[in-house]
């Protein structure tokens, strides 16, 4: 639901306070306030996090609740579950007053979206395409409701897709000591 009339920019965006504890998305200069996240989604984004820790990934480059600026028509912020920093974007966000990756800023290295039940069509072809103006490394799309992990990979300017069910292995470009199915991260949101 949108709660602005005129068009934001990026830089009312992140000096809006309405006094609330309500989470907003900048879409297209709309500021769109967010559903509560499920308890489903936060299990699959902590889990992750937990197994990124696992395989080495220095806790000071993981973010949950961390937001990216993104091209759209408009101003566009967007807030995936999970986000794997670069050291590179680590580095330019140490000190910020907002969690904020902006366009000055380096891309992180991975993100993940869990799918929320009715917003299919946000995850899987929005933010994709907003994701791909970003040059993100790589993209998952967790889906529990379809059960199934997507993995994309940015190369030659697009994103190649696989697609991971039950007990097959994920094969991350970014992460290559993970060892997880895509049953197990379906299974963590359980």
């Amino acid at each position: 639901m949108s709660v602005t009339t005129k068009p934001m920019t990026l830089e009312d965006y992140l000096n809006y306070d309405d006094g609330t504890d309500t989470r907003y998305e900048l879409v297209n200069g709309e500021l769109i306030a967010m559903p509560l996240e499920s308890d489903l989604n936060n299990q699959i984004a902590s889990f992750l996090f937990a197994t990124f820790l696992q395989i080495g990934i220095p806790y000071y480059r993981l973010r949950i609740g961390a937001q990216i600026a993104v091209s759209g028509a408009r101003a566009t912020a967007r807030q995936p579950d999970l986000m794997v920093l670069s050291e590179e974007a680590a580095m330019a966000l140490d000190g910020a007053a907002q969690c904020l990756i902006t366009h000055d800023m380096p891309p992180p290295l991975l993100l993940v979206e869990v799918v929320s039940p009715q917003q299919e069509n946000r995850d899987y072809r929005h933010k994709r395409t907003e994701y791909a103006g970003r040059r993100i490394p790589e993209h998952w799309i967790v889906d529990p409701i379809a059960q199934k992990v997507t993995v994309l990979e940015w190369v030659d300017g697009l994103y190649e897709e696989q697609v991971y069910q039950s007990d097959q292995s994920i094969l991350s470009p970014q992460l290559s000591a993970l060892k997880l199915t895509a049953a197990k991260i379906v299974a963590a949101g359980r």
